[in-house]
């Protein structure tokens, strides 16, 4: 602790004395503020322990191989965003340097990803005549719409829903809300993640053809997309085309020998760079843009954009888009950081992440960058090259920042059709997703289901509206679930203590005069009728049923013998038939809890078996011991 902190802390004074006590709370203070300032920013706390000798070298390597792959990459998902690529490169650099200031994980590659930059195109795509007419800031220049066209008015669109899409995660994160993303399961990712690859994937074939048709919007843009290529097929470029051909098969053969020998290959190939550097020299030399009319990448400027705040106009219009941003973002970044974080033996804080998420947003949309988060596939790479610590990031924000000085103007013949063929290709992993769809089925029906479901509505409705469906749909199917789950009675395993599910294994021996019931779910107002169905059902015996019957046999009886013995009077009362059984033990083991409606059921489950002189009994009821003992179960524990 500073020096003089302690003096005064341990200033001789009397005992409480208003000055010692405020010298302590001002110590104290000084403690809680400096542990909130170490929380905030975590590199505070492991960087001065960073092992130099062991991890710099996997950090330098790992880094200088992420910052090669980011490049090409950053230039190629600008096309997505319909955005400049100079864009793509400032949100790339700010995202590495601000991640590692303050994220928890050590391996989480975070910044540009496909899925949020088509997202943000679909967003600032959208051509608003009223939001067209404001006066939108050039950023470059400080002038208005007119001046600088529609550029400045998607980057204005694209770093005011960054904006936004920070506020939500950071928000999230002071009143902890990260519960929400337990909402967003694997098939609801994963077949969101697949459907907005097939959007990805038509929004570029355009480009792969090189024909010009306006971006669909709205409902259904896969349909429409694919509708406007077909009807201007014509128009083909052949130059773009067999670029694409080539630039494809180059990249899919790298990537699947890649794949094949990664064991042998101390680091991965840069397939994407290679292609890039070989397909700008081959426009430039040959004069592609001029001589074929192929579609390049235009200048790309040097240096740094003076800051500016986003358009306060334009947060108000993409506040309701920006939701679902924050949320995608903010979901795959918990998630990857928490499971590289079990598989490495560390500890991440899932708190920090959305703060670290959501500053990664917040800072760069003033610096003229769109939404970021963490990425799997760099993950991977970093992961795999030797990655220690965050310091990998700097090593290729640093390599960015060479290319946004020095380098950046050389892409200007870059042709747009080989960033389309890097973005297909790197959707491989995504795709690969219909192979598993058998599997999926096999292992859970609901889970594919779900799955479909959120694939089809992302691809074929909205990318924002799949994930609504899924999210809603995958609740749907938890609550069906609950409300018709499965029941069994149980069998004895040979002479063991152990019972299990008698349709599910053979051989097992039922216990003489008793029925064991197990109801594998809540017990609550949505299924109590399906659970008293499943018991009569389970048991062979409708308690209610059986005691109408059994009233109808003996009113049947009474009356012959009133007509043959002349008897007036004869009790109704019922008389204990041998049954089957006379115990009905309930195993309560998968029951995690009961409510009112589901205590109700009980009651009436023990009243209605105790007409017909069957005892009911319930057994490893530990869950809901309270709701029982405050109804007066306890005569029916099985101890």
């Amino acid at each position: 602790k500073p020096i003089h902190l302690l003096i005064i802390y341990i200033w001789p004074q009397p005992i409480f004395t208003p000055g010692l006590y405020n010298k302590k709370k001002m110590f104290l203070q000084h403690e809680n503020n400096e542990k909130a300032i170490l929380d905030f920013f975590p590199v505070l706390q492991w960087l001065p322990k960073y092992n130099c000798k062991e991890y710099i070298w996997g950090d330098v390597m790992s880094g200088l191989i992420i910052g090669i792959i980011l490049v090409p990459q950053a230039i190629a998902y600008s096309l997505l965003a319909g955005l400049k690529p100079i864009y793509s490169l400032y949100t790339s650099f700010f995202a590495n340097i601000i991640y590692f200031l303050m994220g928890t994980s050590r391996h989480v590659s975070v910044g540009i990803f496909s899925l949020l930059s088509l997202m943000v195109g679909q967003v600032q795509g959208v051509d608003d005549q009223a939001y067209l007419n404001f006066t939108v800031y050039n950023f470059t220049l400080g002038v208005t719409n007119n001046e600088c066209g529609k550029e400045c008015y998607a980057i204005g669109v694209a770093t005011a829903l960054t904006f936004m899409a920070g506020v939500y995660q950071v928000l999230m994160g002071i009143f902890h809300l990260g519960f929400v993303s337990v909402y967003l399961s694997e098939p609801v990712l994963d077949g969101f993640a697949t459907g907005a690859s097939l959007t990805i994937l038509t929004a570029q074939v355009k480009y792969l053809i090189g024909i010009k048709i306006p971006r669909a919007q709205g409902y259904g843009l896969l349909i429409t997309t694919w509708a406007n290529i077909l009807q201007n097929i014509s128009q083909a470029n052949l130059c773009d085309v067999i670029t694409s051909a080539i630039c494809i098969a180059v990249l899919v053969t790298a990537k699947e020998l890649g794949d094949k020998y990664k064991h042998k290959l101390r680091i991965p190939l840069p397939t994407e760079l290679v292609v890039i550097v070989i397909a700008t020299l081959v426009s430039h030399y040959m004069k592609l843009k001029e001589v074929y009319a192929s579609s390049v990448s235009g200048e790309i400027p040097t240096g740094f954009i003076p800051p500016k705040m986003p358009s306060f106009h334009l947060m108000q219009r993409v506040a309701a888009d920006a939701l679902p941003l924050a949320i995608v973002g903010f979901a795959f970044t918990v998630s990857l950081s928490e499971m590289f974080a079990k598989k490495y033996a560390y500890t991440v804080k899932a708190n920090q992440e959305m703060f670290a998420i959501g500053f990664c947003n917040i800072i760069p949309a003033f610096f003229h960058c769109f939404a970021t988060s963490a990425a799997l596939a760099k993950t991977l790479v970093k992961t795999s090259t030797g990655c220690q610590t965050q310091v990998s990031s700097v090593v290729s924000a640093v390599v960015v920042l060479l290319v946004l000085l020095f380098f950046a103007p050389l892409f200007y013949n870059l042709q747009k059709c080989v960033l389309a063929c890097i973005i297909i290709v790197s959707l491989r992993g995504a795709l690969r997703k219909f192979k598993d769809i058998p599997q999926r089925y096999r292992l859970d029906k609901v889970d594919a289901l779900v799955w479909c479901v959120t694939m089809l509505s992302s691809a074929l409705v909205s990318t924002e509206m799949g994930l609504l469906v899924g999210a809603i749909f995958s609740v749907f199917c938890i609550i069906g679930r609950t409300q018709c789950p499965h029941a069994a009675l149980l069998g004895q395993i040979g002479n063991s203590v152990f019972y299990e599910d008698d349709e599910e294994y053979k051989d097992l021996l039922p216990v003489p005069k008793i029925k064991i019931f197990r109801f594998e779910a809540p017990l609550y107002y949505a299924n109590k009728d399906f659970f008293l169905k499943c018991l009569h059902n389970r048991t062979g015996l409708n308690p209610a049923l059986e005691v109408a019957k059994r009233k109808k046999s003996r009113r049947k009886r009474q009356q012959n013998l009133d007509n043959v013995l002349g008897r007036k009077e004869m009790s109704l009362c019922l008389v204990a038939e041998d049954g089957d059984f006379h115990t009905i033990i309930i195993d309560c083991s998968s029951i995690p809890f009961l409510d009112t409606a589901g205590v109700s059921a009980l009651k009436e489950t023990f009243k209605d078996y105790q007409e017909l002189e069957i005892s009911i009994h319930l057994a490893c009821c530990i869950s809901f011991m309270e709701s029982c003992t405050s109804f007066s179960f306890q005569s029916f524990f099985l101890r």
